[in-house]
């Protein structure tokens, strides 16, 4: 058993470069950070992408031989197959079995099975998928949710994005009091559709947290705000243009490096600085996801994920065990209803 006693189930099974690199990244994992996998999925599968010499008793393969495709409906899919892989990690949590759940498959079936194996979190109507981003100060990140679970929003969604993204960033990012903002066209309380008015209104009431007033797009990656919160429809969009955005810096930086001895030259020089700009715009660096509301850690990682993006993922998951993120959540939703009661 790891040293730190954290349990990580991941279903080796979800992403495009699986079982590969979902395994290789799990691997490593165990190696660097001491913690205990339970590899989810076709057995036969995982053992042939284990190196040589791995030690099978020290690899815990949990068989699945069902997995669910990215063009299913996730819904009927998870229903369909009790047994698929994203099924038996998400049972693993909720049996005890496992601290926490990752994967880099269909991110609507991983949403539904964790919401109907785990269910919510006491006080949570829907849970929230919360993504960090870089901003332009170099030691400070950006927790945004919603990035893609639910579409449209009522404003005591966001109230509840806010409360859970704040515990998060307090927790887990070390920001003392975190500043949280509500993404809209605007910096007055007034702008706006009905619902960002009234959502403006209940996070400002909310004694909760640090409510610093509406953020526009360009605020988002200003390093002014800790916690964004939006609706998934916004911040699906808003993530993966982030993403295209840092593919396009890396690229431009690649082709705009002298070439030749010149070339090599600088770039030796300047390989310590280009490996942090890497590691601060590469989206495959923060890992993944993590699903807010749902009563157990879930990881939702990208579909191209690879072995370092897995290992990150991992990572990110033992934080969010190590830091108690639940019971924290949890515990300031008990305040909240001593408070109103």
């Amino acid at each position: 058993m790891g040293s730190t006693g954290v349990r990580i189930a991941i279903d080796a099974m979800g992403g495009d470069h699986a079982p590969g690199e979902i395994v290789a990244g799990a691997l490593r994992a165990r190696e660097e950070l001491g913690v205990e996998v339970l590899l989810v999925g076709d057995s036969q599968q995982i053992e042939s992408h284990l190196p040589p010499n791995a030690n099978l008793g020290e690899v815990e393969i949990v068989n699945a031989q069902e997995s669910i495709a990215m063009d299913e409906e996730p819904l009927s899919a998870i229903r369909r197959k009790p047994k698929a892989s994203i099924n038996v990690a998400m049972d693993l949590v909720k049996k005890g079995r496992a601290d926490a759940v990752i994967s880099a498959g269909h991110s609507g079936a991983a949403m539904a099975s964790a919401l109907l194996r785990l269910g919510r979190l006491r006080g949570i109507d829907r849970p929230a998928i919360g993504a960090v981003f870089p901003t332009i100060i170099a030691s400070k990140q950006v927790l945004i949710l919603d990035v893609g679970a639910n579409v449209d929003c009522r404003p005591k969604f966001l109230e509840q994005f806010a409360v859970m993204g704040s515990v998060y960033s307090q927790y887990v990012l070390g920001v003392s009091k975190p500043k949280v903002g509500l993404l809209n066209i605007g910096e007055e309380d007034s702008k706006g559709n009905d619902a960002a008015v009234r959502a403006h209104q209940m996070l400002r009431e909310n004694s909760q947290i640090a409510f610093m007033g509406n953020a526009e797009g360009r605020d988002v990656l200003s390093g002014n705000f800790d916690v964004i919160v939006c609706d998934g429809f916004v911040g699906n969009v808003l993530l993966k243009f982030a993403e295209a955005v840092g593919d396009v810096i890396l690229q431009i930086l690649r082709e705009e490096l002298p070439q030749g001895l010149r070339g090599q030259l600088g770039t030796a020089v300047l390989k310590p600085n280009l490996k942090r700009i890497k590691q601060r715009i590469d989206h495959a660096e923060h890992g993944g996801a993590l699903l807010l509301g749902v009563n157990g850690i879930c990881i939702i990682s990208h579909g191209s994920s690879q072995a370092p993006s897995i290992f990150n993922a991992i990572r990110l998951a033992k934080e969010a065990v190590d830091h108690q993120v639940l019971s924290r959540i949890q515990s300031q939703y008990h305040s909240l209803e001593s408070e109103s009661s």
